[in-house]
């Protein structure tokens, strides 16, 4: 990400001149207060916005040179998991997951496989054919997960993933998190939870009002 801003309208900008070179398997916490740019910032990494100015560069590709045709190939390397989870509440833990398959175009005998293995992964294969309220909030976000790292993407981006659990539940998570890193996904973490930082001793990227505080 080079010299990149992002602004709406009659607004100040959600990003001002960011900065920032992030690694192939590194494991990073963006950080900062309500409104500092870290969703922004996220969904210009996935290409679901476009900045206002500079360069992104994902994956080796610039986004600015990707023809909208060729974006859902480039979305297809990009995991990502929300805050709220996302789940088809009507669905069951493998229709969700499969559903994600299908969208990748994967045959039903493949599908099964990586759904089981992606779910197997978080410690949740057991429950391939429960619903989505029949689990807790930590399970609910470990299928979250599970989903994101299905089509084994080389990058995962997770937006305030520990935000509705408890401190318990956000130790199992981390942990999620760093066993998959150390598989050598790249993963950007986006969070305000201090107490999370400090325990996990990774870089960390530090917005306030759009702006990039240094160190980063």
């Amino acid at each position: 990400m080079y010299h990149v801003s992002k602004r709406f309208k009659h607004n100040r900008p959600a990003l001002d001149d960011i900065s920032v070179d992030i690694r192939s398997g590194e494991f990073i916490f963006l950080t900062g207060p309500s409104g500092a740019g870290k969703t922004t910032f996220l969904k210009l990494l996935f290409v679901e916005d476009t900045p206002t100015a500079g360069n992104i560069i994902v994956l080796g590709r610039n986004l600015s040179r990707v023809r909208e045709a060729n974006l859902h190939h480039l979305r297809r390397q990009i995991g990502v998991v929300f805050q709220d989870f996302r789940l088809l509440k009507n669905r069951t833990i493998f229709e969700n997951i499969d559903f994600v398959l299908r969208l990748y175009g994967h045959p039903p005998k493949v599908r099964k496989k990586m759904a089981w293995q992606a779910l197997s992964m978080v410690g949740l294969e057991k429950r391939i054919d429960a619903y989505p309220l029949e689990l807790s909030g930590g399970e609910q976000q470990r299928i979250a997960i599970a989903r994101a790292i299905v089509n084994n993407p080389p990058l995962i981006l997770a937006d305030e993933p520990t935000g509705n659990l408890d401190s318990q539940r956000e130790e199992e998570i981390m942990a999620l998190f760093s066993k998959i890193n150390m598989q050598g996904t790249t993963l950007v973490v986006a969070t305000h939870n201090k107490s999370i930082i400090s325990r996990m001793s990774k870089r960390v990227i530090t917005l306030k009002e759009g702006r990039l505080i240094k160190p980063h």
